[in-house]
């Protein structure tokens, strides 16, 4: 990889890097939880919490965006709990209430980037922790994005993008930015 864009990289990883941090005494206003005794087939009983996203079930979408140059495009945006406390990934969010996984792969991707996809395809999906969740990750591939319009991010988003060959996303893989 070009030393010019590992330095570029670099800047904005600098740029989102944490600098302090104190606990915040407010009710958590995004994540909750739910307590569950499950009785199974065994006789046996067990005792799980269900973790609740934003009052809903939690699903999401990641994007996979090839540009019209066979190149991919990536977000970077502060990840606290990380250990480089950056994340250098492919664009994501959650899925609205009533929204279809595919409108809400092609929300997030116009929001955190401004790229508009020719074609959208499903690629597979997961669940997030299936020991505390019933949310789901849809993948999909968006192939020949264009940059079409600004980004559009939340008050408290902070999201930069940048542009790699396959073979620079290995490298990124093998230097540890991408996990």
């Amino acid at each position: 990889m070009k030393e010019e864009k590992i330095l570029e990289l670099e800047k904005i990883i600098d740029e989102f890097k944490t600098i302090e941090v104190s606990e915040n005494k407010k009710q958590a206003k995004f994540l909750k939880f739910k307590s569950y005794d499950f009785k199974i087939n065994n006789g046996k009983t067990i005792t799980r919490e269900e973790l609740i996203k934003g009052n809903s079930d939690g699903c999401a979408v990641i994007i996979i965006p090839v540009l019209e140059n066979g190149n991919f495009l990536t977000v970077i945006e502060p990840r606290v709990f990380t250990e480089l406390g950056v994340g250098i990934a492919f664009p994501a969010g959650y899925i609205d209430k009533n929204e279809k996984p595919v409108d809400a792969a092609l929300r997030e991707l116009s929001e955190e980037t401004g790229y508009v996809p020719e074609k959208i395809e499903y690629i597979d999906s997961f669940y997030q922790d299936e020991g505390c969740s019933r949310a789901m990750n849809y993948i999909f591939i968006a192939k020949g994005c264009k940059k079409k319009e600004k980004q559009h991010l939340d008050e408290d988003e902070f999201i930069k993008y940048m542009e790699f060959s396959f073979d620079e996303l290995l490298d990124l893989e093998s230097f540890e930015y991408i996990k």
